[in-house]
């Protein structure tokens, strides 16, 4: 049994194809394309590329679905044979109907089934459009008649808008919800030199002179439908039509996509299963993840974990979306209106002199936002981890005066702590000497928090110096062949000593 790698062609032009696909295309292994009706395909001629294509499914089927189920078969059963690079138009992620039968069925017969990624016509339609997916462009088929329905509600992309028929059957789908003169935008051969993308009147829709299987249609939502950024009919850079004010090159939607897909009916049962209270510990696993990285000045690792913390808001988000409560776009959007009121000195007309003037304002403004918050300490978790917890009550506290004016005091604070906890262990009552290790260690937090130090953070680092440097000693002990028993604790000090050096050796280089 082979393996099914599934590649895209890209939106048309075959410069938008990436290295790994045109590698994978030429590998030897047998090509499928899901159809030879793409301009790509001329490219892959050229550099003499044996490919078969499924266009005769699409003239044997009765309807689509019934040309899709016949496409996964006979993917299915080349694969069967040995290893196949199945190509799509397009980016195998986006409107794929065959990709997502492929992993499902795939799954059932132990197949394994590769997905690669690709441009989309969706990104050639952002810069086109200027437009930023993440205010809450929807993507259907054109056959999707429910989703047609509601056009007007929201930015919504058309694709599979492939002929004249098609195009006439979504025209009336529209004017059901759409007057017939409303300005729409026709798109076909988004990327090529003949690409079109232009602003039309919703009645002139299959009176377009070219419409083929490169099409799709882009309906502007009606509300604040003003403020949007489109291009005029006779423009043709793209640069004029991007808001300065929005942030188009940094792209979600790829994410969010990959998760919904995930969360669907035939995607991951695991994924699937999931709840908030099931996936909490891997919010929190995440961004001690990332927090080591940024100890060990790992800009890699930083990277991998921030993505993997990005992850986890999503799932989130998707899981909340599903139950009808919020989705991302209104995180997205209360996160950012807080940032702007909070910061009334960047975004409005308030002067502040240093850092301090900013916090106080940020947390005057708290309080205002704040009205169901009675109580000093009210706003923080009970969930937090004990010394985070910690730090902030007695941050909460300071601010409003409950607090020492000056470390000596703090210190003297831990002495005493120190004192009454082993006044207890000596006394050998467990419940008390446990009540003063809590007092010892929320002694120890102030004077961290008094010298500008989160103890949270600071134990996590010493957690992970202790990993890394018992590991290092571990396999020392495995090296000599030798038993943990024929080990002094002085010779395995050794191992930790030399254990430090090689960590501060690392950092130097790391730091130049």
């Amino acid at each position: 049994m082979g393996k099914i790698t599934v590649v895209g062609l890209g939106p048309g032009a075959a410069g938008n194809l990436s290295l790994e696909t045109m590698e994978l295309l030429q590998s030897g292994a047998q090509v499928l394309l899901r159809t030879a009706v793409h301009p790509t395909v001329a490219e892959l001629e050229k550099r003499g590329i044996q490919f078969t294509s499924c266009d005769k499914f699409y003239e044997q089927g009765k309807s689509f679905e019934e040309v899709y189920d016949k496409i996964t078969e006979h993917v299915l059963q080349l694969a069967a044979q040995g290893d196949v690079v199945y190509a799509v138009p397009g980016s195998p992620l986006v409107a794929e109907r065959t990709v997502v039968l492929l992993r499902r069925e795939g799954r059932k017969l132990g197949m394994e089934v590769i997905i690669k990624p690709a441009m989309s016509f969706l990104d050639l339609a952002y810069v086109e459009l200027g437009i930023d997916p993440i205010a809450g462009l929807r993507i259907v088929d054109a056959q999707d008649l429910g989703a047609v329905a509601e056009a007007g509600n929201y930015p919504l992309m058309i694709t599979q808008v492939y002929s004249k028929l098609v195009a006439s059957d979504l025209k009336l789908g529209l004017m059901e919800a759409l007057e017939d003169d409303y300005e729409i935008y026709f798109l076909r051969n988004l990327g090529l030199p003949d690409e079109e993308c232009r602003c039309i009147k919703l009645y002139e829709l299959d009176r377009q002179q070219h419409i083929d299987h490169l099409t799709s249609i882009f309906v502007p939502p009606l509300l604040d439908s003003e403020d949007m950024v489109l291009p005029q009919q006779d423009v043709q850079t793209d640069t004029e039509f991007i808001d300065e004010q929005s942030y188009a090159d940094v792209d979600i939607q790829p994410l969010v996509d990959v998760m919904k897909a995930l969360r669907e009916p035939d995607g991951c049962p695991w994924d699937r299963e999931q709840t908030h209270a099931s996936i909490r510990s891997n919010m929190i696993e995440e961004v001690y993840e990332f927090l080591e990285a940024v100890d060990s000045d790992d800009i890699a690792g930083m990277r991998e974990e921030l993505g993997d913390v990005l992850m986890q808001v999503v799932f989130h988000a998707q899981i909340e979306e599903e139950a009808g409560r919020f989705d991302l776009q209104e995180v997205i959007d209360e996160v950012t209106d807080k940032l702007i009121r909070r910061h009334p000195h960047v975004f409005g007309d308030v002067d502040v002199q240093n850092s301090d003037e900013v916090l106080r304002n940020w947390e005057q403004i708290k309080k205002q936002e704040k009205t169901e918050r009675t109580h000093v300490l009210d706003g923080v978790s009970q969930g937090l981890p004990s010394l985070l917890r910690a730090y902030k009550l007695q941050g909460k506290a300071a601010k409003v005066g409950f607090d020492w004016d000056c470390k000596e005091k703090v210190w003297d604070k831990v002495q005493e702590e120190t004192e009454e906890f082993m006044a207890a262990l000596r006394e050998g009552d467990k419940k008390a000497a446990e009540a003063e290790l809590g007092d010892l260690l929320f002694a120890i937090v102030n004077y961290a928090r008094h010298n500008k130090i989160e103890p949270e953070t600071a134990l996590n680092g010493t957690n992970n110096r202790f990993s890394s440097r018992f590991n290092y000693v571990e396999e020392q002990v495995q090296k000599s062949g030798r038993s943990w028993d024929n080990f002094s604790l002085a010779e395995l000090d050794e191992f930790w000593e030399e254990a430090k050096k090689y960590e501060k050796t690392i950092s130097k280089k790391n730091k130049k």
